[in-house]
Parts: C-alpha cells; sequence; structure tokens
C-alpha cells in the first residue's frame, strides 16, 4: 500500500533532506539518547487519503484489541470516519436501532468536526453523541473522526472519548511507522541487489573494454559469463570466421532460420528465449555493435535458476561484448577509433548501413524508444496511391498496418500543419481522437513529419503513459532526428527505383539477363529442382524488315505481357537478348514447363498483331544431377531451342540432361 501513494516520494525527499542535513551539520552529542528517530517527524499528506483505508481500519482493530475490557465499549459504539464523513470501522454494542434523527445528527457532527476541527457533542432522542478530531502530528490538520454513541443513561464522557481517540491516534502512526520502515528496508534490499548487479557488471565490462584484440575480448567474455553465471551453459556463435581455440566459440551457421534460437536471434536483433520440456531455459542475444551483429550469446540455464531480474544485466554484457568485439575489430584493422557522439550522429550513421524502408522504419522505431525512454513508438508512411497513413512499425503489435485517413488523429494534424507536436496531457486536452493513445493508455505525445523534398511521406508517434513526460528538448531532438529519417527514407527509395532499372528491361519490362542468372544461382542453392524456358520469337528479323523496328519492338512488349500473364509471381521471366526471351520457374519439373511453353506458345499464336510464333527450348535441374550450374542449364535449354527453331518453328522441344 505505501507504495501507492501518491505522497511517498515527498517522504523519501524528507528522509534524504535529514539525512544530507545531518552529514553537513556539526553534531556535538552522538549518544543514541540524544539522536532523534528521524521517521517520528514523517508524516501523511492529502495525496494518501484514497488509500488510507486498510490502514485505518488496521489501526482501528488494533486499539479495539488494546482497549479490550473498556466499560464504553460494552455501554455503546466507536465508530470511525474518514475525511470525507464515510464510516471507515465501528466497534462495541452497535447501536443499529437508534433513532433516524440520532444518526443524522452524527453524521452532521462529524462533517462539522472536519470543517472546524473541534470536539463535538449532542445529545440527540436519548442518546449521547460525540465527535473528537484525529490530527496529523505535523500540521495538526484533521485527517480522521473518532466518534463514540450511546444511550444517555450509560452517562458517557467526552474525556473518555478525547483519550480513546488518543489512543487510536498512536495505534496508527504506530502502524504507519512500521509500514514506512518495511517500505524502506525493502527499497534498501533491492537498491543492495541492483547494486551488487551493476557492480559485477562494471566490472566486467570495464574488462572487457581493457582488450585491445580479439582473442581477449572473447576470452574476456566468456570469463565474466562463468563467473557471473556459473550454474549456465555459454556458448559464442560468430557471424565472422575467428580461431580462438575455445570450444564454446563456434561458426554462426544459418540451417533452417524459422527454427533456430540462433538464427532468429542474429536475423532480427533482439533477444529470443525458448523453454525445453524439462524446464531448462535456452537465451540467445544478439552481440551487437555499433555498425553490425557480429554474432550470437547463447545460454542453456537449469529450471528454477533463472531470475528474469538478471535479464536487463545479461542483454547489457552482450551489447557490451558487441561494442568491445567491435572496437577490437577496429583496432586491429587500423580503421576507426569510437566516437563519443552517440545520439543524432550514431542514428544517421545506422540508419544510413540499412538501405531497405521497413528495416530502417524498425531501427528507427527501436532507437527511438531507448533515446527518449518511451513506452510506445509508431512509425507510418503515406500511401500515395491509397491516400492513407499506413502503420510501417510499433511495438505495440495490435496496431501494426493499421490504415487511417490523412485527416485522423494526431498524424492527420502533423500532416497538416508540416511541424511537430508536443502533448502534456492527453486525456486532459483531447483535441482529436487517437487509437495509439486510447488503446495504450498513454497521455504524453510527441510526434514529428518524416519530410521529402518538401512534403510529408511519413509520421513519427512516440508516447509514455505518464502525463508530462517529454521536455521541450525531447521535442526538438526528435524534429532533428526525423530529418535525418527522412534522408535515409529517401536513399533507400533512390536506392529501390535505381535497382529496379538496373535489374528491369526498359522495353519489355521483364527482368535483365544478369539478374535472372542471379536468382537461378540463389535458387540452386536452396531449392531441390527447377526448370528454365528460353522462347524465341520466329523470323523476328523478317517482321522488323516487313514493318519496321517499332512494330518489331511492339511485338516484343505483347510477347512480354503474354509470358507475365502465364507464370506465377514466384517465376522469374527475363529478357535474354534481342528477341529471346527466358523464363525460370523455380520447383517446377520439366513436364510441367512444356505445358506452360505450350501455353505461351498458342497464346502468342492466337493474340499477337501481327500474327507471329514462338519456339521453345526447355530444361530442368535437380539437386541429384553431377553439375548443377547456371550455365548448364542454360546450355541445354539453348541446344533444345535450337532443334525447335531446325525442326520447323513454332514448337517445343526438352533438352536431355
Amino acid at each position: 500500500m505505501v507504495n501507492g501513494w501518491k505522497g511517498w516520494g515527498c517522504m523519501v525527499d524528507q528522509i534524504n533532506s535529514n539525512f544530507a542535513y545531518r552529514k553537513t551539520s556539526t553534531i556535538v552529542d552522538t549518544s543514541a539518547e540524544s539522536q532523534p528517530v528521524w521517521f517520528i517527524h514523517e508524516d501523511i499528506h492529502d495525496a494518501d487519503e484514497p488509500m488510507l483505508s486498510p490502514l485505518f481500519r488496521a489501526s482501528f482493530d488494533q486499539w479495539v484489541n488494546e482497549a479490550a475490557g473498556l466499560s464504553s465499549l460494552e455501554a455503546g459504539e466507536f465508530l470511525l470516519y474518514n475525511r470525507e464523513a464515510e464510516e471507515i470501522a465501528s466497534a462495541g454494542l452497535q447501536q443499529r436501532e437508534t433513532h433516524r434523527n440520532a444518526r443524522e445528527m452524527l453524521s452532521l457532527l462529524v462533517s462539522s468536526v472536519i470543517s472546524g476541527g473541534d470536539s463535538c457533542t449532542k445529545e440527540e432522542e436519548g442518546y449521547f453523541i460525540a465527535a473528537v478530531p484525529v490530527c496529523r502530528r505535523n500540521d495538526g490538520s484533521v485527517f480522521c473522526v473518532f466518534a463514540y454513541m450511546s444511550p444517555i443513561e450509560k452517562q458517557p464522557d467526552l474525556m473518555q472519548t478525547q483519550l480513546c481517540s488518543l489512543h487510536f491516534r498512536s495505534c496508527f502512526y504506530r502502524n504507519f511507522e512500521q509500514l514506512y520502515v518495511k517500505d524502506l528496508l525493502l527499497q534498501q534490499q533491492r537498491a543492495e541487489m541492483d547494486a551488487k548487479r551493476k557492480d559485477a557488471l562494471f566490472q566486467a565490462s570495464k574488462r572487457l573494454f581493457d582488450q585491445i584484440d580479439v582473442a581477449s575480448v572473447l576470452s574476456e567474455l566468456l570469463l565474466s559469463l562463468e563467473q557471473l553465471y556459473p550454474d549456465s551453459e555459454v556458448h559464442l556463435y560468430l557471424s565472422q570466421d575467428h580461431l580462438n581455440g575455445d570450444p564454446r566459440v563456434k561458426p554462426l551457421v544459418f540451417k533452417n532460420a524459422e527454427h533456430d534460437l540462433v538464427a532468429k536471434a542474429f536475423l532480427n536483433g533482439k533477444s529470443v528465449t525458448e523453454h525445453d520440456r524439462d524446464g531448462t531455459l535456452r537465451l540467445a542475444v544478439p552481440m551487437t555493435g555499433k555498425q553490425a551483429a557480429y554474432g550470437v550469446l547463447c545460454m542453456s540455464i537449469g529450471p528454477g535458476l533463472w531470475d528474469e531480474a538478471d535479464l536487463p544485466a545479461f542483454l547489457l554484457l552482450a551489447d557490451t561484448s558487441g561494442s568491445a568485439f567491435e572496437n577490437a575489430k577496429l583496432y586491429e584493422q587500423s580503421n576507426l577509433l569510437i566516437n563519443e557522439l552517440r545520439l543524432i550522429n550514431e542514428l544517421t550513421k545506422r540508419l544510413n548501413q540499412s538501405l531497405r524502408l521497413k528495416e530502417i522504419f524498425q531501427f528507427a522505431t527501436s532507437e527511438l524508444l531507448t533515446i527518449f525512454d518511451a513506452d510506445y513508438c509508431c512509425v507510418l508512411q503515406l500511401n500515395k496511391e491509397k491516400n492513407q497513413f499506413i502503420v510501417m512499425s510499433s511495438n505495440f503489435p495490435s496496431i501494426k498496418n493499421e490504415q487511417f485517413s490523412p485527416d485522423y488523429g494526431f498524424c492527420g494534424m502533423v500532416y497538416r500543419t508540416r511541424e511537430p507536436l508536443i502533448i502534456s496531457d492527453y486525456w486532459h486536452t483531447r483535441i482529436v481522437t487517437s487509437m495509439l493513445m486510447d488503446n495504450t493508455s498513454s497521455r504524453s505525445l510527441i510526434a514529428a513529419p518524416i519530410m521529402v523534398d518538401g512534403e510529408v511521406v511519413g509520421v513519427i508517434l512516440v508516447t509514455h503513459k505518464t502525463p508530462n513526460f517529454f521536455s521541450y528538448e525531447n521535442y526538438k531532438l526528435l524534429q532533428v532526428m526525423s530529418t535525418h529519417i527522412g534522408l535515409a527514407v529517401t536513399n533507400a527509395s533512390l536506392h529501390a527505383e535505381v535497382r529496379r532499372m538496373v535489374i528491369t528491361d526498359n522495353l519489355t519490362g521483364l527482368h535483365a539477363r544478369h539478374y535472372l542468372n542471379e536468382q537461378i544461382q540463389s535458387r540452386q542453392r536452396k531449392d531441390p529442382f527447377g526448370s528454365l524456358i528460353l522462347v524465341d520469337i520466329d523470323l523476328f528479323k523478317r517482321v522488323n524488315d516487313t514493318y519496321g523496328h517499332q512494330v518489331g519492338d511492339r511485338i516484343l512488349i505483347q510477347v512480354s505481357d503474354i509470358i507475365r500473364g502465364a507464370i506465377r509471381n514466384g517465376d522469374i521471366a527475363a529478357r535474354w537478348g534481342g528477341e529471346e526471351l527466358a523464363i525460370y520457374l523455380p520447383g517446377i519439373r520439366a513436364e510441367q514447363a512444356y505445358r506452360i511453353a505450350e501455353r505461351i506458345r498458342q497464346h502468342v499464336e492466337q493474340e499477337t498483331d501481327p500474327v507471329v510464333t514462338v519456339s521453345c527450348g526447355v530444361s530442368e535441374w535437380t539437386f541429384e544431377d553431377d553439375k548443377i550450374s547456371v550455365e548448364s542449364l542454360f546450355y541445354r535449354a539453348d541446344m533444345a531451342l535450337y532443334d525447335a527453331k531446325n525442326n520447323g518453328r513454332n514448337c517445343i522441344f526438352v533438352g536431355q540432361s
């Protein structure tokens, strides 16, 4: 209950103030008898009152136990009211059959005591009613009312009620002080545990950064892990070739990234945990530097031996080891030294390392959460075709891929004004409706536009559950960071467009030949089989000579469109050269490829204008072939195409292995 009091921070500040005073003051008499007990001067505050009911009841019960046998308890009823004039507890001979007027008079007396601060008595309908204020020890303000009701013939006494109220007050402050001290002791225990953990981590980090070569960094890392987690089994998987001599240092090999814990952690850049059937915990954390991820730390620990409180320390150690590894690597290569700029420069550097929009948005989200110590972050991109803002990245899963109108919420405000935005308390200044703020119970917000060539292409929203959390400096910093994110988005968009132009034939819109070769080579490393179709337009030179090159180009475009309509999304169609086109069909055998080629041949003959025909050569490869290569696949398809040309054209031949 103490942790929930709003006024508790004031109490701690008072404690620190008292300690600070004793440190700087000259104390003459240092005997135990002369030293005040500092916490007896602590008191409750107005902000604590909504949380005081349990303490009131416990203190009242304690008073009842200590006052057992008191004649007043047998003659009447003692009642306790809070400052809202609400009854909290009662004891003694209950007067539930008292006249209604007496009950109303009691309520009036309690309210009078709360407002006036003086004891009151009254006789009503044959009953004696007394209400006594219970005051705080620091400022004397009333924080509850102690009341008594009994028949007049019992000869009640106001003095006795006042004494009972003082007795209750002592019980209350006794419980309050015990609760206060217990909370401080608990905080001290936690602080000591955190201090030990931080000290161990600091020493390990210091030793890591003291090393200047890669082998020493790795050896020191493994030694530190042995000391910090003696009951665990640790392995380090490196993405770079390095001979360390320690069997726990292994190369990072990707077998099945979807089910491999280590591969998941490396590819996603996040820690991954899984529990075995026997309760053993396996934790994989990427060892990341400032420029790249260099490996994965994998730890296995038995059931019941892992404390979740150790996770931040382990993550920090992994991060520290990644930075130390990177420093050592840079030192060995006589490259760059790590400088002290870790904010805007580092963000810009890391953003520009990626030329994929999705990676940029995800990294920006994670970095902004860390930099601003925020609860939630959301990055939206404007889709001009749909005229909708689409959530590209967020740490709040339920909002991912949501779409919003440019007029909706805070993203709409930023879009219209093209200016950053800061909201101190959304609950009190609900100028617009926001799904992100409502669903996350956030109250503080800073937002900024992502600008490209003077236009808003996206919006960044950063939120926190605490009101007035973000400062003006945060607001300005986000504005600067959004500019760098906008530059990264521009670079990624330009790179994507240039790559599309490089791998695309300008006339037909099909892929370029070099891209087809790269894709076949890549698929041959992971697929079990695939097929290739070479398509040649028959007598294409005659078409150019008869109708001209513009018609010839139109024929090429028509045939390319027919090919696109006849294949799957995952198939790759390319212009192989001149009037020759090629189609690679991953996971397709020659028989099915033949049927696809026949469908293309028929459509070309039926749909082109002027009418042309095509000849096709088909070849396949399987993992059982003695020689698997792009060259051999093309050679067999080319020979089959040659046979089709020599056998009357407008037909299909399948090359033999």
